[in-house]
């Protein structure tokens, strides 16, 4: 597994337009931080202490990345294992496949003045929360692992699998990582949000029933 292709698709990250305030980030009064939502197919990083990344994962996986030396981090949130040989649909689909979700985290946060050997790697997800998931969030999770054994990374530390969907908060500037397993009544939420990306992205029809596409309540 390389990183070389990351820089192009850092380079195309730029070129999007920036972060929607009233659907992507909040600011939250008791921790004092504005916080930016990372959802399926996206990426962020971070040199800023005033933000905490967030985000709800099913049998996705969140890879949280952070230099303790230089300051930075940041979060993926992806849904597939590896890419096909042909991508297309633009950065924010490309980003939806493991392999080039971590290329673009890794090399973005070295990008920004971090070093390979200093950096803290956690990955949360992974989950099978549906029974008809044909354990998608094995796949991922094997994966990743597989991925950070590979890469050499040995500072690292693993939330996977289960069958609970979780919510993650991640300080990118300390490095402080959060999680709280969410209550099985939201299993179809995390679900149908996760299979609603997944049929747009695939251009398939939408399904008859969906759940609230944002994943977040009280804007939290």
């Amino acid at each position: 597994m390389k990183t070389a292709e990351a820089p192009a698709i850092l380079r195309e990250r730029r070129k999007t337009p920036p972060f929607d305030d009233g659907r992507r980030r909040y600011y939250d009064r008791d921790l004092g931080v504005t916080v930016v939502k990372v959802f399926a197919g996206e990426c962020r990083i971070t040199s800023s202490p005033s933000e905490m990344l967030a985000t709800v994962l099913g049998s996705c996986v969140a890879a949280c990345v952070h230099d303790p030396v230089a300051g930075v981090g940041g979060m993926n949130h992806f849904m597939l294992p590896e890419s096909p040989s042909r991508i297309s649909g633009g950065v924010i689909s490309t980003l939806r496949y493991g392999n080039l979700a971590m290329c673009a985290l890794i090399d973005g946060v070295l990008a920004m003045g971090g070093h390979r050997e200093r950096l803290q790697i956690t990955v949360f997800g992974g989950g099978n929360v549906m029974d008809f998931d044909a354990r998608i969030g094995d796949q991922n999770a094997d994966f990743v692992e597989q991925y950070l054994r590979e890469e050499g990374f040995m500072n690292t530390t693993k939330d996977l699998r289960g069958d609970r969907p979780r919510r993650v908060h991640f300080f990118p500037t300390t490095g402080k990582a959060k999680r709280l397993l969410l209550c099985r009544k939201t299993d179809f939420d995390i679900f149908g949000n996760e299979l609603t990306y997944r049929r747009r992205l695939s251009g398939l029809p939408r399904g008859p029933v969906i759940a609230d596409p944002t994943y977040w309540r009280d804007g939290r």
